[in-house]
């Protein structure tokens, strides 16, 4: 009798193990017991709140394997915009002495953030004033023309919250590195075309993230619940939120 049930190929049994031992890896990971500065930017400040406290995300809504192996391959990009941007004259440090990441801790710990990297010295011809902070991030080839359009602060909102409050929060370890422009580094993922946007500081978008992270832990700490971004369930943020089952059943 011939047996037409489909099998798995060997190649897809192989990207099953792939995907099961990066998620392995990822549920092995010690949690962060900290509001990250990076996420300061997500519009939904409940959604942050829910991050912050490790909270259950709905079922279905983690990475999946191949969003693992995205994050993976974006920073192997990384690195290698590193190598290039060094090959090219500039001084870019990207850990401190100890070899540990470079970055910033406030209220106690509860607010950190770790940079990409920062700008100690360039060509003379760049007329890049340094110290510069130094971030790098990596894109399809969709966002990336976007970025390349309007710019990271109109078409990556969340990207610029993060640069204005690594600038400000990294002033005390680096002093002047808020005086000068961020360079900001978009790497086209499909084409390997790379785009650099020099971002001047913008403190009153630091300040707004700054106060908003005061927000978040301090309703925390009061047992409140922060109000979210909409009252419609339909609306974009909510239904690609990770925590929508757990928010909108907490408040019907």
């Amino acid at each position: 009798m011939l047996d037409y049930n489909k099998r798995p190929s060997i190649g897809e049994r192989i990207n099953d193990l792939v995907d099961a031992a990066l998620i392995g890896e990822r549920d092995a990971d010690t949690p962060r017991t900290y509001l990250g500065a990076s996420r300061l930017g997500v519009p939904c400040e409940r959604a942050l709140q829910f991050e912050f406290v490790q909270a259950p995300k709905d079922d279905g809504s983690d990475f999946s394997g191949q969003v693992l192996r995205i994050f993976a391959i974006g920073h192997m990009l990384e690195d290698l915009a590193i190598r290039w941007l060094r090959a090219a004259g500039l001084d870019l440090v990207t850990q401190k002495n100890d070899g540990g990441q470079l970055g910033f801790s406030v209220a106690g710990g509860r607010i950190r953030g770790h940079v990409d990297g920062i700008i100690m010295g360039a060509p003379a011809a760049l007329g890049l004033r340094t110290p510069a902070l130094w971030e790098c991030k990596t894109m399809n080839a969709k966002n990336w023309r976007a970025c390349v359009k309007d710019g990271v602060a109109i078409s990556k909102p969340v990207y610029a919250a993060q640069i204005s409050i690594y600038q400000a929060y990294m002033e005390p370890v680096v002093p002047g590195i808020s005086a000068a422009p961020a360079l900001f580094t978009a790497i086209n993922k499909d084409t390997a075309e790379l785009y650099h946007e020099p971002v001047p500081f913008d403190a009153a978008l630091a300040q707004r993230m700054s106060d908003r992270a005061v927000r978040i832990l301090q309703a925390t700490d009061a047992g409140e619940l922060l109000p979210r971004i909409a009252q419609s369930r339909d609306f974009y943020e909510c239904r690609f939120c990770s925590y929508a089952d757990r928010c909108w059943e907490q408040n019907k």
